[in-house]
């Protein structure tokens, strides 16, 4: 494949993410809200949040450690972002390293699809769906890992690649290079260190066996985690951040938000039965196989991948994605259910998209050319009318994507900021109801709610109004905001606030209507 053909998929994509991102002004969504404020954070100095977005580690109070249950790498992006381009905005600063990094997805998976096949038009076609990435576009070029995680697999896989070379240096520099590419998956999420099993199963396979070829491997993962494990050290007393272990243990997601956390324990997972465990990651696997046909497989090209990674099994990167594929579903299936149906897949996958991407043209040639042959076609001729046809109809089903998640019924009003105007108003609804600048409030999205208006907040517990007053009082919040998406628990306070009961007074409402709450002085 030309370096031209590379830089016109690069112009592509460029273009695409322009026009989609002309109607995004704000993070969006609370992953991206995390990341873009904390990159903020770390461009100041601090890890530290101001905020609590859960009680998963038992936090002290505010300000909290920050990165106590996601990984840093997406926010140190954003930092960079912050600190260069910040005279142009807190957004467009943030959001500006993922712009350029997406840049280069569709020529990574265009090399991928020639290396596979040899063929200029297979990588093209897998270059275009990469620009036309349907679900995944509206998140490739705001802070988050979708963009991380897809050129660090890409990357992965180019790197395992089989080589004619064999000299010990090239050996040596390409297993630093798998340990660091891996190191850097752990920074961007915490199921990444798979990836260096990954890295010594590439090592493996290609009959590197000595145990330099491994500690190569590890030194690379450790050059780039290590740092951060010691950090962890320092802040939390363990190498990996305490926040996520105890996700193990839910019983339901909105358990994600429990305090004390101290209560999500084996014991009470284990006392909601054997079949409600059962049923949860039976559900979970469902719905994760569902997103790998509708998100990942776009759905017309799901099965030319599925039969081209079949017929290309015997190819190391395929057995590699493959069986990373296998194994995040799996993660997001049986040992995290919850947090994977609600996202946790849809993230991690992302490694594999590149090369599903690469195989799906692929598979699309195997498929026609028995049917060539039947029909009497002209095989290149149906390869090209049928290849870029399924491209038209995936392009269609990306602007529907982008229309109704970004665009939304009014053009002047982007669905996409919905969030960033609701908070708005919130703002001025509270000071209206003379709540000061400083009060921690208790809110549904911290991170966006703080990233929005400035002020430190709480995540409202998973529990009832006790509970919230609990939390309130334990971290020094005064002031509720109990919006329309909230615990179960609440929704008689929801309908009747005016009957909310000590300690709490309701005093107003504030954004979409949202009840807002005052404790009670301590005597």
């Amino acid at each position: 494949m030309k370096r031209r053909d590379l830089g016109v998929l690069m112009l592509l994509q460029a273009l695409v993410l322009v026009l989609v991102g002309t109607f995004q002004h704000s993070p969006g969504y609370m992953d991206a809200d995390y990341y873009a404020i904390m990159g903020e954070q770390l461009a100041s100095g601090t890890t530290n949040e101001p905020f609590l977005w859960n009680y998963m580690d038992d936090p002290a109070g505010l300000p909290h450690p920050g990165f106590a249950y996601w990984q840093p790498l997406a926010a140190l992006i954003a930092a960079l972002g912050t600190r260069v381009l910040g005279a142009f905005g807190r957004f467009t600063a943030a959001r500006a390293p993922f712009f350029f990094l997406a840049l280069l997805i569709p020529p990574l998976t265009a090399l991928l699809a020639y290396r596979l096949s040899g063929r200029r038009l297979w990588a093209w076609i897998s270059g275009m769906l990469a620009v036309a990435s349907g679900f995944y576009l509206p998140y490739l070029a705001v802070p988050d890992t979708f963009t991380l995680l897809m050129l660090l697999g890409a990357g992965f896989l180019l790197l395992a690649w089989p080589r004619e070379s064999r000299s010990d240096g090239v050996e040596t520099w390409r297993s630093l290079g798998l340990g660091v590419l891996a190191g850097l998956f752990y920074l961007a999420r915490a199921e990444g260190f798979l990836w260096l099993l990954a890295a010594w199963l590439v090592l493996f396979a290609r009959g590197k066996r000595q145990w330099k070829s491994y500690g190569v491997a590890l030194g690379g993962y450790l050059l780039i985690a290590g740092p951060w494990m010691l950090r962890n050290w320092q802040v939390f007393g363990a190498l990996t951040a305490p926040g996520g272990l105890r996700a193990l243990w839910l019983t339901s997601y909105n358990e994600l938000f429990d305090y004390p956390a101290s209560q999500l324990t084996f014991s009470h997972w284990w006392a909601s039965g054997w079949r409600t465990i059962v049923r949860a990651r039976m559900h979970a696997g469902g719905v994760n196989l569902l997103s790998a046909l509708a998100v990942q497989g776009q759905i017309v090209w799901f099965p030319f991948a599925l039969w081209a990674a079949w017929q290309r099994r015997k190819a190391l990167p395929v057995k590699i994605g493959a069986a990373m594929w296998l194994v995040v579903w799996l993660l997001m299936s049986v040992a995290f259910p919850f947090a994977g149906e609600r996202g946790g897949f849809f993230h991690a996958a992302a490694a594999v998209q590149p090369l599903i991407w690469a195989l799906a043209p692929l598979g699309l040639g195997e498929a026609l050319r028995p049917l060539a042959r039947r029909r009497g076609w002209a095989l290149p001729h149906a390869e090209k009318v049928l290849g870029w046809g399924l491209v038209g109809i995936t392009v269609l089903l990306t602007i529907a994507v982008v229309q109704r998640r970004v665009i939304g019924a009014q053009f002047a009003r982007p669905a996409w900021d919905e969030e960033m105007r609701v908070h708005a108003v919130m703002d001025a609804d509270l000071r209206a109801l003379g709540v000061p600048q400083d009060a921690v409030v208790l809110v549904n999205n911290p991170p966006g709610f703080t990233w929005h208006t400035g002020r430190p907040s709480l995540v409202v517990p998973n529990g009832n109004a006790a509970t919230v007053a609990a939390v309130a009082q334990r971290y020094g919040a005064r002031y509720w905001i109990l919006e329309s998406a909230h615990p179960a628990p609440l929704d008689d306070v929801y309908r009747n606030p005016a009957a909310v009961g000590s300690p709490w007074h309701y005093i107003g409402n504030a954004g979409n209507g949202a009840p807002v709450f005052v404790l009670e002085a301590s005597p």
